[in-house]
């Protein structure tokens, strides 16, 4: 008898968790929503575009792999301050080994950036809906455009829409996370140096170096609020305007179980100061519980003395682990 309740609790329990995901998918998708357009889709040999939005169209580039018929495809996005060209030697390893590769410019970002410097104009952007509460700059915008990459994508015959992955890197290790939780057409997620705690890092002084990817947005917003200097209260502050619920509703820890059980790798640098140690295991800790019945889809890799960067070996995994489940 005890046996019977304890499985009845363990099922309640499941169920609960499964009703509390479900409406923190539903809260981030009605926060990026916006009227769906043709995507108009515009191609030239390895290059194309499509329409995200009715003022966006997002322009990719996509390495084939040999032979005919259709293939598993893998997404690749690219950090701050980077574009999709920068990911080609990533895009040649993938297409090597019989995937379809494609990566796009995020907002702001390569061919989406007037100012082609950095990510000057990004920034610019998150300063700009600070003021406004217009768009989602950070991290948020880009999620939607992948989305409607995916949608693109399975327009193609070329592309095994039912086998897709993702894979990024920093900033891009973010969208690819927060993307995989919400949208279950991503079937293995490999989220490079991006997973962690925005609410950790915040409550324990650990804020700085991420907050460094857009400081200069930061202290232009600290500027017109009086702020002689920003810290972690006026960090919250900044957050809640330019992405909201990014250190409560959609943090690390509540959007990182949404993506079992599809495959999920996560890479760290161990002494990452971006994705602090500390607040990474939170997140791998809340995914670990997630993954408890199909725990060998979920693998975790911890490059040692590595910083915010991902070495050849760690990538090697991460392909290799495309190729498993995909």
């Amino acid at each position: 008898m005890q046996k019977v309740i304890l499985g009845i609790l363990v099922l309640m329990g499941v169920a609960q968790a499964q009703g509390t995901g479900q409406a923190t998918r539903n809260a981030f998708l009605k926060m990026i929503d916006r009227p769906r357009v043709p995507l108009a889709p515009k191609v030239d040999g390895d290059r194309f575009s499509y329409a995200a939005d009715a003022q966006q169209r997002v322009p990719g580039i996509m390495v084939r792999p040999a032979g005919t018929g259709r293939h598993p495809v893998v997404i690749v996005l690219h950090g701050t301050g980077g574009t999709k060209e920068g990911q080609l030697p990533v895009l040649r390893q993938l297409a090597d080994k019989g995937f379809l590769a494609v990566a796009i410019d995020g907002r702001y970002h390569g061919e989406r950036s007037q100012k082609k410097t950095g990510s000057v104009e990004y920034q610019d952007a998150m300063l700009r809906t600070y003021e406004t509460g217009l768009d989602h700059p950070f991290l948020y915008d880009t999620v939607w455009d992948a989305m409607r990459l995916i949608d693109y994508l399975e327009t193609l015959p070329e592309a095994d829409a039912s086998r897709i992955g993702m894979i990024g890197f920093s900033k891009g290790g973010m969208e690819t996370y927060l993307a995989a939780a919400v949208d279950p057409r991503i079937k293995v997620a490999v989220p490079c140096i991006g997973v962690q705690s925005f609410n950790w890092a915040l409550d324990n002084e650990s804020w700085q170096s991420r907050a460094g990817t857009f400081q200069s947005a930061l202290d232009a917003a600290a500027k017109k609020q009086g702020v002689a200097k920003a810290d972690a209260k006026f960090l919250r502050h900044f957050y809640d305007k330019v992405a909201p619920g990014i250190y409560s509703d959609f943090d690390g820890p509540a959007m990182l179980p949404l993506i079992a059980p599809r495959a999920l790798m996560t890479i760290n640098g161990e002494i990452d100061a971006r994705t602090p140690m500390p607040g990474l295991q939170l997140c791998l800790e809340a995914a670990k519980k997630a993954y408890a019945a199909t725990p060998e889809r979920f693998e975790i890799v911890i490059e040692k003395n590595t910083g915010h960067a991902v070495k050849l070996e760690a990538l090697t995994q991460a392909v290799a682990w495309f190729t498993r489940w995909l």
